[in-house]
């Protein structure tokens, strides 16, 4: 897809197998790790992905429901945030990349997924 989604995954869903198999798949990813990132709020890290036109990808599922409402409310833009249970790496991975075929960086555009709706 030419215009694929590309992810920033906020430090709870860092896990070197998921960033490995999305990586050889050939996902455009970026870590809060590799960004510097580890340890900074919730806003922040939302707000880091949108200055890199990323959408963001969390387990952190209540409070990035409350961001994107409050962006919504609020006529504030972001490049998707894709929420998930923590479920198996393998799980995980196809869903991921069931989603990034499926859906363009566009379609993603203030979009909020759960993940669990992509089996």
């Amino acid at each position: 897809m030419a215009d694929a989604i590309k992810l920033y995954l906020d430090e709870d869903t860092i896990s070197r197998a998921l960033i490995r198999a999305l990586r050889t798949r050939g996902v455009d990813l970026l870590t809060a790790q590799e960004a510097g990132k580890i340890t900074t709020p919730d806003q922040e890290q939302l707000e880091y992905a949108i200055s890199q036109g990323r959408a963001i990808f969390t387990f952190n599922t209540r409070d990035f429901v409350i961001l994107h409402t409050d962006y919504t409310t609020n006529n504030r833009e972001h490049a998707g945030i894709i929420v998930s249970d923590q479920i198996q790496v393998g799980l995980l991975m196809r869903r991921l990349l069931k989603l990034i075929g499926t859906v363009s960086a566009a379609e993603m555009h203030n979009r909020l997924e759960f993940l669990s709706n992509w089996r």
